[in-house]
């Protein structure tokens, strides 16, 4: 059988992928069994109205509502609620240290949703006035409409000019988040940097996730500037490409980027190689429990796959923080390495996501040989494991360390 695939993501490293494998190209009406599809398109195909219904020999892309983990508002109140759900359970997954915060689970900046947490906001930021905060707009990307306040009043002045009147948060009709801003990223020769992690997801119900090898640095093109001068200069502040490649600064032979693997070459002969091992361990956990944060809420339907792409700031303690979960991560190519790193990337999806015999199936049981991962790492499969191993050693570990029961 020639699978047949569709794609509405016209990127030369997703065609050249399935013409590689002898696929056959055919629209978006004809018959298909690969769907490579943005996420307008997946929402007509989910559509109530649309009536589509997909045979078992179709895959898609992209999970009916990954907007439950994609949206920057969506993902912040998922995560408080997991949070407080295993509180409640009692175990040491939801302890607390002195002043409140999660000692396993906090791995996001503290973040509100504008206008609804507006007067919870306000409280936060007068406990720390001197403090810097980021405003994002819920539903968009590629650093539009970011900025950054560090006083109140700039807030309220926004409001008024984007408004046309007298700050009221009842008022305000596009959803934002604010967040407090990671004032202390660890730099690399001055300059601030974020991590691209790829999280693929085959199965929400049973959880099945992999994480690429393969990720990277994304650099600022102007060195850290804490200053309120710099406070409005995103060349400085946001490492997204599509920002970065306007300045004086961007090289477009490397493109401001570092192979994850020279991070952890240069931290290990920096910072020692055991922090380096934690650095990178608790990037794993972060993804985990974000993923098993919306779990219990996702469509898990047995068509779809989904690669994520993951944005992670490191501070200067060597913490990660997660920033926020791309629904589309971006297939554009700005170098040659990009290329590579991006045409491996999908063939390896490609690998995982179909049964050894390479025909889309939605009833297989979604467990690839070992030799199909290529460049991925299991991070987690529910169905092969009922213990999350990465959960119980890191809190034994914890435990040992202060002398607590081990967590069964």
């Amino acid at each position: 059988m020639r699978v047949l695939y569709c794609t509405d993501v016209e990127k030369s490293v997703l065609n050249t992928n399935f013409e590689k494998r002898g696929w056959q190209q055919v629209g978006p009406d004809d018959d298909w069994n690969f769907y490579w599809a943005n996420v307008p398109t997946c929402r007509v195909i989910f559509g109530v109205e649309s009536g589509y219904r997909m045979h078992d020999n179709q895959i898609i892309s992209h999970f009916p509502n990954h907007y439950e983990i994609t949206r920057k508002d969506l993902l912040v109140k998922n995560i408080k609620r997991y949070r407080k759900d295993v509180e409640k359970e009692g175990g040491p997954l939801g302890e607390k240290n002195e002043f409140g915060k999660y000692v396993h689970l906090d791995f996001i900046p503290t973040t509100f949703v504008l206008p609804a947490d507006y007067n919870m906001f306000v409280e936060e930021y007068r406990k720390n006035p001197l403090s810097t905060w980021i405003m994002k707009p819920c539903g968009k990307s590629q650093g539009a409409g970011i900025f950054l306040i560090n006083k109140l009043s700039k807030l309220k002045k926004w409001s008024r000019e984007s408004r046309g009147q007298n700050f009221n948060p009842s008022m305000v009709k596009d959803a934002y988040v604010i967040s407090k801003y990671i004032e202390n990223p660890l730099l690399i020769g001055g300059r601030k940097f974020d991590m691209r992690l790829y999280v693929l997801v085959t199965s929400f119900r049973p959880l099945k996730v992999y994480l690429y090898k393969l990720g990277f640095c994304r650099f600022c093109t102007a060195k850290y500037d804490t200053s309120i001068q710099e406070l409005e200069n995103m060349y400085v502040h946001l490492t997204n490409v599509s920002v970065q490649k306007h300045g004086d600064e961007y090289n477009n032979i490397h493109g401001g980027k570092w192979s994850l693997r020279n991070l952890e070459l240069y931290l290990e002969s920096t910072q020692g190689k055991d922090v380096t091992t934690k650095l990178f361990d608790g990037m794993k956990w972060l993804v985990m429990h974000s993923l098993k944060a919306v779990a219990p809420l996702m469509v898990s339907d047995r068509h779809c796959f989904e690669c994520y792409g993951y944005d992670i700031i490191i501070d200067n303690n060597l913490k990660p923080w997660l920033i926020e979960v791309n629904a589309s991560p971006s297939l554009t190519s700005t170098t040659v390495n990009d290329r590579i790193l991006k045409y491996k990337l999908i063939n390896d999806i490609i690998s995982v996501v179909l049964p050894p015999s390479g025909i889309p199936e939605a009833k297989w049981n979604k467990i690839p040989s070992r030799e199909a991962y290529g460049n991925f790492e299991l991070l987690l499969d529910e169905e092969l494991a009922g213990v999350d191993i990465s959960n119980k050693h890191k809190i034994d570990k914890h435990h040992a360390q202060n002398n607590l029961p081990k967590w069964k």
